[in-house]
């Protein structure tokens, strides 16, 4: 029966050593490829998420900020998939620092995503755009239709000149509280909102007044349907949703978003030195 010299079983030794360590630089080498897809991936997925909820912030639609908001979800879901999958990778490489790194993005998109999800509730909402919407179209309509019944009345009455004083003095306010809505939409101070809203109701009184006068119930009527409108416009401008979550979106949300940036940029940069000094 013959059997291998110690010579020869020193070379099968080496030979199957040598088999193992190409297996495992092969292997090492795929794990690598995978971490540098995954963090790659992670940038794009976590790009693509904060561009949709800015988008949601910005749209001028209902429709066009829900499908904005809800492709920011799906983006940030995927943004967790690949933080987890990316981690299993350093954790077989043994890459320690791209770890640390990995977890100081985690921390700073969990940050995001807590502000994130303020912002896109208000997004949808869209609370000053329709209220907005609701000055240029319904709050106009009333105004000519009050305007149109105080003309009326101011011609019907006895004593011209005291009747188209009254009619003018009632148009006048009227069509401040109209130019006051837009500040109010505008407005993200509580305290200046009040201040407009104390206005409106000061030349509201003006006009009622100014109708009793002119004994013009059709235009009292009027003046109701579009004190009406403007009570909605108010409501839905206290809420606020465009302003306050643009003003988060522009605030520390924009800064979390740059550091997680940098943060990815970095874990990039690492995995590619890994690369270069396994190939050289």
């Amino acid at each position: 029966m013959f059997k291998p010299c110690a010579v020869q079983l020193i070379g099968l030794t080496l030979a199957a050593a040598a088999a193992t360590a190409c297996g495992n630089a092969a292997a090492a080498l795929t794990q690598l490829v995978e971490a540098r897809r995954l963090g790659s991936e992670l940038h794009v997925e976590f790009t693509k998420a904060s561009e949709a909820s800015n988008r949601a912030v910005m749209a001028d639609t209902d429709d066009a900020s829900t499908a904005a908001a809800e492709e920011a979800r799906r983006a940030r879901e995927l943004v967790e998939k690949d933080v987890e999958a990316l981690g299993a990778a350093l954790q077989l490489l043994g890459y320690r620092e791209d770890q640390r790194a990995l977890e100081t993005f985690r921390a700073r998109f969990d940050e995001y995503r807590k502000l994130d999800d303020e912002v896109l509730p208000l997004a949808v909402e869209n609370t000053n755009l329709k209220a907005q919407r609701l000055s240029f179209g319904p709050a106009q309509e009333a105004a000519q239709a009050f305007s149109a019944a105080v003309e009326a009345a101011g011609r019907g009455t006895n004593g011209a000149c005291c009747g188209e004083a009254a009619a003018s003095r009632a148009r006048a306010a009227l069509l401040e509280i109209q130019v006051l809505q837009a500040p109010h939409i505008a407005e993200s101070d509580d305290a200046a909102m009040m201040k407009i809203e104390n206005r409106m109701k000061e030349l509201a009184g003006t006009a009622r007044a100014a109708l009793e006068e002119l004994h013009a119930p059709a235009a009292g009527e009027a003046l109701d349907r579009f004190m009406a409108v403007n009570d909605e416009i108010v409501t839905l401008s206290r809420r606020n949703s465009n302003v306050r979550s643009l003003a988060l979106s522009l605030g520390r949300k924009r800064m979390v978003t740059a550091e997680c940036e940098d943060d990815l940029r970095a874990l990039e940069e690492a995995l590619a030195k890994h690369e270069f000094s396994a190939t050289r």
